[in-house]
């Protein structure tokens, strides 16, 4: 039995341009105002943004760092630190990104006008380790600080701890999904030992001279006077700087203890050996911050996901520091050497995750997040070189590109109005709607994900309409049996498509299938090809669901179409039959006798 003829058609077209309507005027809301130093102007936020090879970008060489004596850098290594960084260029969007290398070198372009942040996070070598807190004070050193150091509020040194807590504030920290004030902080109880003896340091440092310290034996006994001279003589007025000297190779060893700042400069510490490890987090991620309560604060934080073994050491220095008092109640969550925040401990956390928060942005914390859900680098790099690359392939491979693209668009074109005549308008309608359609994604991804359309791009969006044309052939074929049939065209339009519909479904899954797999599995332009061959696949879907059919059964009421006209491309010797069976359907089935032959 043919199926009911649809009553609405002209909702599904109205709705289809609801959401194209919708997706350029959310262009408008994702395209910044600027880049750079650069005002954006209507016309650029309605421009694709390009790759590589048709735009340029950005280059920017790597250099390792090297101990003193240190000869060549192992290859291994190098080569895991190219994936690292390439797996991060990636995590900002389908960026159309190269890394590679040159001798010890690792050289990354990366394509148009670029955010600081981004050459910053690839770079960064995203060491996170959890340590105990020893002893912690103001960041700036007092202008005469006495002879033994005591973590006061104000900076001052005294011989004995003062009773009192501490008001220091701190960036606050939450574990495992429950708030932890990072401002409360108590008086460490110093060393009983004697104070120390010798003059300050001039420059902070890890601790280099103490022997490693057994974690689970940690306590005042651990601050040796050379810590606590480190501690008098740190500034943390400029935090950066710390952060510089502490990345040269060897200085921030994780089996020794450490003293450092945090992010801010406010605050600076004596920590003990690293006992939790970035390689002990499975995943991280970026998410709104909330309250004990579960009430989003407005702020953003970095969530952690431990291992099996990372979730035993964290339940393991939780539980012990949960027992201790003062500053030993702290762990400092320490990133490339700066304490990222330093939270209390008020009770054990085995639940195997834990939250990371320090008045981020949101961007900061998907940075963040990206770099420690990659890994840390396994060696330091200083950013050497930053140059403008120009584009790898001018303007004439672009026109040629396009050209090719434009050449196959009109024989599909052709061919549709020669064999399906009037009913190839149909096919013509359909390829403008879907080059629009296309055309505001791409430019909408490329804001809002970091896509960029390079010449490989193009090269999808070109393969796209033959497998869009193919989706219009099997439709309009199944029309055409379906008349054959003997059924009046309003009705055939509505079987074809019953049948024509699993067909074209099934064709786009295998093309969509092998676009992801080819995504997965490549590197680089190709990637690029498959984003594209994958994005117009899904977009044919949707046209064809929702601007072809309804447009078919639209024109299907009509009488230059419903009447088999000529030229309407249904006419009964287009079809191969004599008889006229488009406008109503017959009394009885072909091949039956007339009551007269009976």
């Amino acid at each position: 039995m043919a199926s009911p003829v649809p009553s609405r058609p002209g909702r599904t077209l109205a709705a289809l341009a609801v959401l194209t309507a919708l997706v350029y005027g959310l262009i408008w809301v994702a395209a910044p105002d600027s880049i750079g130093d650069d005002e954006l102007s209507a016309a650029d936020k309605y421009r694709p943004r390009l790759g590589l090879d048709l735009e340029g970008g950005t280059s920017v060489i790597l250099t390792p760092r090297r101990a003193s004596g240190e000869g060549s850098v192992p290859q291994d290594s190098l080569n895991q630190a190219v994936s690292i960084i390439r797996n991060r260029v990636d995590s900002f969007g389908v960026a159309e990104s190269e890394t590679t290398t040159a001798g010890d070198n690792i050289v990354i372009s990366i394509p148009g006008k670029q955010d600081k942040s981004i050459l910053d996070t690839v770079q960064q070598t995203a060491e996170l380790r959890f340590r105990q807190v020893l002893l912690s004070g103001a960041g700036v050193t007092a202008p005469a600080p006495s002879a033994s150091p005591s973590p006061t509020a104000s900076g001052s040194a005294t011989a004995t701890p003062s009773g009192s807590p501490s008001a220091t504030p701190s960036p606050s920290t939450t574990t495992d999904s429950r708030a932890v004030p990072g401002a409360l902080r108590a008086n460490s109880s110093p060393s009983p030992s004697a104070s120390p003896s010798g003059s300050p340091t001039p420059s902070p440092t890890a601790s280099a001279t103490p022997p490693p310290v057994t974690p689970g034996t940690l306590g005042a006994g651990a601050l040796t006077p050379e810590l606590q001279q480190q501690f008098v003589a740190l500034d943390c007025s400029d935090p950066e700087a710390v952060r510089q000297t502490l990345r040269a190779p060897g200085a921030d060893r994780p089996k020794r203890p450490l003293v450092t700042c945090d992010e801010d400069g406010a605050e600076k510490f004596v920590l003990g050996p690293a006992e939790v490890l970035g390689t002990d987090v499975s995943s991280a991620s970026a998410g709104l911050e909330s309250n004990s309560q579960g009430i989003p604060t407005g702020g953003w934080e970095v969530q952690l996901d431990f291992t099996g073994d990372g979730k035993r050491k964290f339940a393991d220095i939780t539980r012990r520091l949960a027992a201790e008092t003062g500053d030993l109640n702290r762990f400092g969550i320490v990133l490339d050497g700066l304490v990222v925040s330093a939270p209390t401990t008020n009770e054990p956390i085995t639940g195997g995750n834990a939250r990371i928060t320090g008045n981020f942005s949101q961007d900061e914390a998907e940075s963040l997040a990206n770099v420690l859900k990659y890994g840390a680098l396994p060696l330091t790099f200083d950013a050497g070189e930053v140059q403008e690359v120009s584009a790898t392939l001018g303007g004439d491979q672009l026109r040629a590109g396009l050209a090719a693209g434009a050449i196959g668009l009109f024989l599909v074109v052709l061919y549709s109005l020669l064999y399906y005549r009037a009913l190839g308008l149909v096919t013509v309608a359909s390829l403008a709607v879907a080059g629009i359609v296309t055309y505001g994604m791409v430019v909408l991804l490329g804001w809002q994900l970091g896509f960029r359309l390079s010449l490989a791009g193009i090269a999808g969006l070109i393969v796209a309409i033959g497998i869009t044309a193919d989706s219009f052939v099997v439709y309009f074929e199944r029309i055409r049996d379906e008349v054959r049939d003997g059924r009046p065209l309003r009705v055939a339009v509505e079987s074809g498509w019953a049948r024509a519909r699993r067909t074209i479904l099934a064709a786009d899954f295998v093309s969509f299938l092998a676009a992801v797999v080819l995504y997965l599995l490549s590197v680089g332009g190709v990637r690029g090809f498959a984003f594209t061959l994958g994005l117009t696949t899904l977009i044919d879907i949707a046209v064809v669901f929702l601007f072809t059919k309804p447009l078919v059964s639209l024109l299907a009421r009509t009488k230059f179409y419903g009447g088999g006209h000529r030229l309407s491309g249904l006419a009964s010797d287009r079809l191969g039959t004599t008889r006229s069976t488009l406008a109503t359907r017959p009394s009885r089935r072909r091949g039956a006798p007339t009551p007269k032959e009976a």
